[in-house]
């Protein structure tokens, strides 16, 4: 099940990836990294050239969970619509068509919201979306809309139980090899697929797992990340799959998840998310998180600013991570990032006035471009009035 989250709307995906789409090189070992530095810079009217961009039609309450981007002209956008409370919504997804966003109908998927996407052209497209009255479907891009793919274990043979495997995140990696990943009979796997084939993968080796992420790298090396329960609470949790696990030590808090991961090196990596701690009054924000693994021990990077969360990593031409969509708690009038400047993660924010309080889930490269796009919703908290969000930066 997945953890609650302060943002209601995020539920498990504070999310964020550049999901399976932009330029990353492989996880050869570097000389290890010095401690990063954090300096936080005044609001600008326009930072760094983040714009709104309109994505129309989304019902309230709406949000973007995920994106993925193939090419200039293409680029895809999950979450749900029609929201409100616990009422379950409706799936929602958009279409970047390289001048607009614009609505993908969905009315055939009995869906309540998609919660990851990856893709790498027109006709390789996955996502994966929270059942209703069955097991977790995968779904394909077909040029036009999503249509659910059959898999191992979907749809479930005639008297199984139908809740055996949930799907939880997808990732595209070299060949167009698509990673999908989900709970199947209480542990955490990997299925490995080319759209036709599909083989499920052993089993991580530890247990009480929720996967948000899965990112493969041009290496063929494939790493996931979320939180493991741990002592009444939970801690990030990030592990690698090259053939078989490796499991890296967790990245400690009280009910800390991992929303991104994104490896340098196997022994450069970043990972965000929100820390909630223990106590407070109800609706408490959690802690933004940013955590450096070395190779041998993970440390906590100040992020310029306390309350609030980080969502998603971006990587830049180089394969390196670049940009980190966040959310401050204390100045909710625009967006907020992180952007790296060599060893210095650096604050910065988005435009004024679009979106009276603006929240991003996720953020992704354009390939071969100077492009970011950034989604999210208009209001942290995912009730009505709150519409799909996105931020592009044209670099």
């Amino acid at each position: 099940m997945r953890r609650r989250r302060f943002v209601a709307g995020t539920l498990g995906a504070l999310s964020g990836i550049a999901v399976g789409a932009g330029a990353a090189r492989g996880a050869t070992p570097t000389p290890r990294a010095a401690t990063p530095t954090i300096r936080a810079t005044a609001p600008t009217t326009r930072a760094e050239g983040w714009q709104p961009v309109p994505a129309p039609g989304s019902t309230p309450a709406a949000q973007l969970r995920r994106i993925a981007a193939a090419e200039p002209g293409l680029a895809w956008a999950v979450g749900e619509e029609n929201r409100y409370g616990s009422r379950d919504g409706r799936a929602l997804g958009m279409l970047w068509n390289g001048s607009a966003w614009a609505k993908t109908d969905l009315a055939h998927l009995n869906h309540s919201r998609l919660l990851d996407v990856a893709g790498t052209c027109a006709t390789a497209a996955w996502s994966v979306g929270m059942p209703n009255d069955k097991a977790s479907p995968l779904l394909r891009w077909d040029g036009s809309t999503w249509r659910e793919t059959v898999f191992p274990g979907f749809p479930a043979p005639s008297g199984s139980r139908q809740q055996d495997v949930r799907l939880t995140a997808v990732g595209v990696g070299p060949g167009r090899r698509v990673w999908v990943g989900g709970n199947r009979d209480g542990s955490f796997a990997l299925l490995r697929g080319d759209g036709g084939n599909w083989r499920w993968l052993d089993p991580l080796p530890v247990t009480g797992v929720n996967i948000y992420r899965i990112l493969p790298r041009p290496s063929g090396e494939v790493w996931v990340a979320g939180d493991q329960g741990a002592g009444g609470g939970w801690a990030g949790f990030v592990a690698r799959w090259n053939g078989s696990w490796m499991v890296l030590p967790n990245v400690q808090g009280v009910r800390l998840a991992v929303s991104d991961v994104h490896p340098d090196a196997v022994d450069d990596v970043w990972v965000v998310g929100s820390d909630f701690g223990v106590g407070g009054p109800p609706g408490r924000p959690g802690s933004a998180v940013l955590s450096h693994w070395d190779g041998t021990a993970w440390t906590r990077v100040p992020p310029g600013f306390s309350l609030g969360a980080l969502s998603g990593i971006a990587a830049d031409a180089r394969g390196r991570a670049a940009w980190i969509t966040g959310w401050d708690y204390r100045d909710q009038s625009r967006s907020t990032y992180l952007r790296r400047d060599g060893g210095t993660w650096t604050v910065v924010r988005g435009p004024a006035g679009p979106a009276p309080a603006p929240y991003l889930n996720d953020v992704t490269r354009v390939p071969g471009t100077s492009t970011f796009m950034s989604v999210g919703m208009t209001h942290f908290n995912p009730t009505p009035p709150s519409e799909a969000y996105v931020e592009h930066l044209d670099a």
